[in-house]
């Protein structure tokens, strides 16, 4: 039996959910906000290092003091929220959806018109990543040792290695660094770092910790505790370069090997997910081609910033404000195509008739420089821009003025040239 209805429910208390319940109420709708631990925030709660809110607060902060805006505003809109607890099942109705939730209190069934996935992602863990051995203590993943440190206390490691060049595993090292820690190195199995360009020179280089590309850890020693790892050299087709292993003795292995969008009950709603960004399809609403059902944050694609994910969060909780209220129509979709050298584009589809701004965030597939960024309808050019440089870890922001898609029948293509091939 059904003991609540709301027009929204947003699931996740991270920055895109806290913005999406945000936007959602002052939209008009009534909303509650479903959150899995016992306080609201997200991963934000242990990012003490600073560097957010430049975008959304213009102030440089930590990810404690962006997350504590986000819940003073939602605290003052007075959002119904439910800490600890956890959306077991849902289902489609007619209009609307039907939630199971379980918590300290027991099992309820809550209605709503629309809903806001806001989850967040998970990283890559140990039994993901194929490595020869045992698996030792001392193995964890970059966010596992962030957790150690900042929020209970402990110092997991005294010698590290740490396994990929994502931006928490660059974090972690200045971060064990600073702590007192030894880290030997960050070994990246790809020929260019995964991490911001300037991660690299604030966590590596200010801290002469050694950046080895094309490396990888191909073996773990130890039983209790990790003892030491094998590290080798990778060609082109990531096959082992023989000869080039060697032995490093270290007591923990840290994994910073990618991160996962958490989307896995939207599978059991039959929405398909994109190979490419590991979250659904959506247009520039955040609509997802099932009717009432939103996605923003990093459920959607891993974003750089928070302030990114706050943005998609409060574009999300608006339209689905309007869906509940029967404000939003769904119209014939444009698909959003390009030539080949991006890795993906979000939103993949455009409303032509929209009357927002359409905001797009993309990833090449390799670096480019000198290049140019021409976005056509039919053959009219509406947006262009010149880039010194790109890299497939550096998302960029594009914005297109609706007024501009002039052909509504005519799908966007993004096509990038470089200057030596123009």
């Amino acid at each position: 039996m059904i003991v609540a209805s709301y027009d929204v429910v947003v699931i996740g208390g991270g920055p895109a959910g806290l913005a999406a319940a945000v936007s959602s109420h002052e939209s008009g709708a009534s909303t509650l906000l479903i959150e899995r631990e016992d306080r609201l925030g997200g991963i934000l709660k242990q990012c003490i290092h600073d560097g957010f809110g430049l975008e959304r607060f213009n102030q440089r902060l930590t990810g404690p003091e962006y997350a504590c805006k986000e819940i003073e505003k939602l605290r003052e809109c007075g959002v119904k929220v439910f800490l600890n607890s956890f959306v077991r099942e849902i289902k489609q109705l007619e209009r609307g959806f039907e939630l199971e939730i379980q918590n300290s209190k027991g099992v309820a069934r809550v209605g709503t018109k629309s809903i806001v996935f806001a989850m967040g992602c998970r990283e890559r863990s140990a039994k993901q990543v194929f490595i020869h051995g045992t698996r030792p203590a001392g193995v964890m993943t970059a966010g596992q040792a962030q957790f150690f440190i900042n929020i209970q206390g402990y110092m997991p490691s005294k010698r590290a290695v740490i396994l990929g060049s994502g931006d928490i595993g660059l974090i972690m090292a200045r971060r064990l660094v600073l702590e007192g820690a030894e880290v030997e190195g960050v070994y990246e199995i790809k020929s260019e770092p995964s991490g911001l360009s300037r991660n690299i020179a604030q966590c590596l280089e200010d801290f002469n910790i050694p950046l080895h590309l094309s490396t990888t850890v191909t073996r773990v020693f130890g039983k209790e505790r990790v003892e030491g790892v094998e590290v080798a050299q990778i060609d082109s087709n990531f096959k082992i370069v023989e000869g080039t292993q060697r032995y490093i003795p270290c007591d923990s292995l840290i994994l910073s090997v990618g991160l996962i969008p958490e989307n896995d009950m939207l599978e059991t709603l039959g929405l398909v997910l994109d190979n490419s960004t590991k979250g659904p399809y959506v247009d520039q609403n955040m609509h997802t081609m099932l009717d009432g059902a939103f996605s923003c944050g990093n459920a959607l694609h891993v974003n750089d910033l928070a302030d990114f994910v706050s943005e998609s969060g409060e574009i999300a909780g608006r339209s689905a404000a309007l869906f509940a209220k029967g404000e939003l129509l769904r119209g014939e979709s444009l698909p959003v195509e390009d030539n080949g050298k991006f890795l993906y584009k979000v939103p993949q589809f455009a409303d032509p008739c929209s009357s927002e701004d359409l905001i797009f965030y993309f990833r090449v597939k390799k670096e480019c420089r000198n290049a140019r960024l021409e976005v056509k309808n039919g053959d009219d050019v509406v947006f262009s821009k010149k880039y010194m440089v790109l890299r497939p870890p550096e998302m960029e922001k594009v914005i297109i003025k609706p007024e501009k898609i002039v052909h509504k029948d005519r799908s966007l293509v993004f096509n990038l040239v470089e200057a030596n091939n123009e």
